[in-house]
């Protein structure tokens, strides 16, 4: 690691940490904004990385919004491909992990009119250049699955920046290759207090030291690529998907993510299951090979996803109970949303009106 490296993340660390304190003494000052798209199952790389940390914010006493980001499904593909199944899918797993309807407000995109109104004020503030440099969305677009690139990819992060500053939420959960895409919110939010009026928060990020888990195939854990353990696959399913996971020929187990990815990705899985350091898990498994790591990830997998498996499935025996979740929490993202908008409206001059 380079000293310019270094000093960088020692001073990220020092601002999340801060950041972290803050949120501990007065949670109530804080709303959170996050969520995700319904393009497939959530799996365990959603799980350490956010759905756990969600949970965590909510037991602390913050206001907790998550989206489900309908409309957000055509950024980077041609049809919405059985969207109401994967809703359903991550309305049970959000209640599996813990997600409290009373506590934290589930709500979806194409039921908020009055949030995806925001967008027309919004894109005035920010240039075509300063989207087309936006990193992110280079790498998204480079990733697209179209063979063209639509406009609503194009100003995704504006569209996320309705989401944030619809309810005023002020903390955001990312991660670092995600602050692109909250600067633009950032942007947004500057130039409208400074152009109509104060009305909106300059969100905060919250640094995620998420740990980057890989997929069976050895690449990126993702729900597009086939490769991912999901939240609701059953103990022989997940037995099944490490079973086939890549490794490499070295028998001797160690943690070492750089040179073994597939190896270490395993031996990560394994401790943050058993709440232990990866070293640790990696020397006790030493020269038991992959056959007794795939071993050990599969038992703590199992282990630590039973009883998350079990409200799952306990959820799934009353979707009306599922469903009216999201109806409740429709209508308070809406009320929220419309207030949002008179407000706007107002300060604009009538523009919108």
């Amino acid at each position: 690691m380079s000293t310019a490296t270094a000093t960088t993340s020692a001073a990220i660390a020092a601002t999340t940490a801060e950041l972290e304190a803050r949120i501990r003494k007065a949670p109530q000052k804080f709303r959170v904004m996050t969520g995700d798209r319904p393009t497939g199952p959530l799996h365990l790389g959603h799980y350490f990385g956010t759905l756990h940390n969600r949970v965590r914010l909510q037991e602390l006493g913050v206001d907790v919004f998550v989206i489900i980001a309908d409309y957000q499904v055509l950024t980077d593909r041609d049809v919405a491909d059985r969207l109401g199944e994967h809703m359903e899918g991550m309305l049970l797993d959000f209640l599996a992990v813990g997600i409290d309807p009373a506590r934290s407000t589930v709500f979806n995109h194409s039921a908020v009119p009055a949030l995806n109104q925001l967008m027309l004020p919004f894109l005035s503030l920010v240039s075509v250049a300063e989207l087309n440099r936006n990193p992110t969305v280079k790498d998204e677009i480079a990733h697209s699955r179209q063979s063209a690139v639509s406009g609503l990819m194009f100003t995704y992060p504006v569209h996320q920046a309705a989401d944030i500053l619809f309810c005023k939420g002020n903390l955001v959960p990312v991660g670092q290759d995600q602050l692109p895409h909250l600067e633009v919110t950032r942007t947004v939010a500057r130039r409208f207090n400074e152009r109509y009026g104060e009305v909106f928060p300059e969100p905060e990020a919250l640094l995620s030291d998420a740990p980057l888990l890989l997929g069976t195939d050895g690449t990126k854990m993702s729900k597009s690529r086939g490769n991912s353990i999901a939240l609701g696959a059953d103990a022989d399913e997940t037995a099944r998907l490490i079973k086939g996971a890549k490794t490499d020929a070295e028998r001797h187990i160690t943690y070492d993510p750089e040179n073994r990815p597939g190896v270490s990705s395993l031996v990560l899985l394994a401790a943050l299951c058993l709440g232990r350091e990866p070293h640790a898990v990696a020397e006790e498994i030493g020269g038991g090979g992959a056959a007794e790591l795939k071993r050990t990830v599969t038992e703590a997998v199992n282990s630590r996803m039973a009883p998350i498996r079990a409200r799952r499935a306990e959820y799934a025996r009353d979707m009306g109970y599922v469903r009216s979740v999201l109806r409740a929490g429709n209508e308070r993202a809406n009320e929220i949303a419309t207030a949002t908008l008179e407000e706007v409206r107002g300060v604009m001059g009538g523009a919108l009106q």
